[in-house]
């Protein structure tokens, strides 16, 4: 997935950067990188990898070699970024949070009109680049950056540092989120201060003094200074807001469209919690996204809620991998302690967030029984993954056969994208024949889905404006949002 960070003060922004980005350290694992810009020193950079440490180690010891009073940082799991560009626009660097489809495409077409590509990420295209030279394309910063949106399969939001303000511009159909903050204080010599930040996570706002403004909408994009806020593109109407954000990738104190990422799992949970008619003796959450769902569903069933497995990565960082398989079974192990005091005899719920490929949560019931659960029933906070997202890199896979779902449908059918409608249809024999494998295969008591109706209703929002093309297949084109300016 990845965040970003970006900040403009009246006084040096370098300390609000580094623990801004930091708070978005949930979202990638493996590139992180700061950019600064001040009118004596110009642009000040630094990229790490985040694939054997964490950020605050990565960046802690250089932030003297930082200064200024505007700054961009980003978490990545994708390329090396911020991009520092010279152009007819000027001098700026680029962060993004993106999946591009059709990079190569693009690229080529680049090519052609005799522009070059120098970033390459494993000797592959680096995305972040790409929108760069997008950009520089246009007349305009807001000319290029809807050059981006016009040529881009997939989504694209993105923050701008440039000699004079950051520009911040949210993907064309608002798939990930840009928050707007402020804060105003007195110094130790009582003068007064303010200072914006722009993130992708609200998370990052609280203990760094800053309120929540407002979120952008899709396709906005805006330009801001220490004077406020302009805006220099209209948000468009059509929204196809990304539903993981709730599910799965969002912290939990996060706000999404005015709606908190807790309070829609708590919501779910209880939801199902009421119409569940397993007999069970207590719930867990899978830490820590299922953790908001097992409170909600405890309340909703009236069955105690407790911590049966717990959550110890400490000693690890979170893509850490050991070049040893059986070290790396140990490492997956880690994450995860079973407390057997809570387990033994006991019919336990456990609610996670989702079922991708299966294979820890298949681990992780095996260990529950052998920590002496009688029985072990999940609940799943969204529907099936069916549908491989083309908009979003919310998992690292890399074809759609790595989803359970689609193993199944192709041992039923011979054939994985056969009925995928049907399939994907709650009240269907298909749907009802494949979750009955799934639990078979994890080796559960029972197993159960959240309905799609039902994971929207506690969003909140209309089904038109959220994006559950994992789960149904649906989803507005790109091509299709232009005139729907609000």
């Amino acid at each position: 997935m990845g965040g970003f960070f970006g900040t403009i003060s009246t006084k040096d922004c370098v300390n609000d950067l580094f623990y801004g980005t930091d708070y978005h350290s949930h979202l990638g694992t493996k590139r992180a990188g700061l950019v600064t810009f001040d009118k004596e020193r110009g642009f000040s950079r630094a990229i790490h990898s985040l694939e054997r440490d964490y950020f605050r180690s990565k960046f802690e010891d250089e932030l003297s070699d930082f200064c200024g009073t505007e700054g961009i940082g980003v978490i990545s799991d994708t390329d090396p970024q911020p991009i520092i560009v010279n152009s007819h626009l000027g001098r700026y660097a680029v962060v993004t949070v993106a999946k591009i489809n059709n990079q190569r495409e693009i690229a080529d077409e680049l090519l052609s009109l005799r522009m070059h590509l120098s970033e390459q990420s494993a000797n592959k295209i680096n995305q972040t680049e790409l929108v760069a030279l997008l950009i520089n394309m246009g007349n305009s910063f807001l000319d290029g950056i809807n050059r981006v949106y016009q040529k881009i399969k997939g989504s694209c939001s993105m923050l701008i540092l440039t000699e004079n303000g950051l520009i911040a511009a949210r993907d064309f159909l608002g798939r990930t989120p840009i928050v707007i903050g402020h804060k105003e204080w007195k110094d130790e010599n009582g003068t007064d201060h303010k200072a914006y930040a722009i993130a992708s996570e609200t998370t990052s706002f609280p203990n760094l003094g800053f309120k929540p403004m407002r979120d952008l909408g899709p396709a906005e994009i805006v330009k801001i200074t220490t004077d406020g806020v302009e805006v220099l593109q209209p948000a468009f109407k059509r929204c196809q807001i990304c539903s993981f954000l709730w599910v799965y990738y969002g912290f939990p104190a996060s706000t999404y469209e005015g709606i908190n990422t807790e309070a829609v799992r708590e919501r779910n949970g209880k939801m199902m919690g009421e119409k569940d008619d397993v007999e069970a003796d207590l719930v867990c959450g899978i830490p820590d996204s299922g953790v908001g769902m097992a409170l909600g569903y405890a309340e909703g069933k009236g069955i105690p809620y407790k911590r049966a497995v717990l959550k110890y990565t400490p000693t690890w960082p979170r893509s850490f991998t050991p070049g040893n398989q059986s070290r790396r079974d140990l490492v997956a192990k880690m994450k995860l302690i079973p407390n057997e005091a809570l387990l033994k005899d006991q019919r336990v719920v456990f609610c996670d967030d989702s079922i991708v490929r299966g294979t820890q949560l298949r681990d992780n019931v095996k260990e529950f029984f052998e920590n002496g659960a009688k029985e072990v029933h999940v609940r799943i906070s969204c529907p099936p993954l069916v549908y491989g997202c083309p908009f979003i890199g919310f998992t690292a896979s890399k074809s759609d056969l790595e989803l359970i779902t689609r193993r199944i449908i192709r041992d039923f059918e011979g054939d994985d994208k056969a009925k995928l409608d049907k399939y994907a249809e709650s009240d269907s024999p298909e749907y009802q024949r494949m979750v009955s494998e799934i639990g078979r295969r994890l080796g559960l008591s029972s197993l159960k889905f959240a309905r799609l109706e039902d994971l929207v209703a506690s969003i909140g929002l209309p089904k038109s404006h959220v994006c559950t093309h994992c789960f149904d297949g649906s989803s507005y084109d790109q091509d299709q949002g232009g005139e729907f300016f609000g």
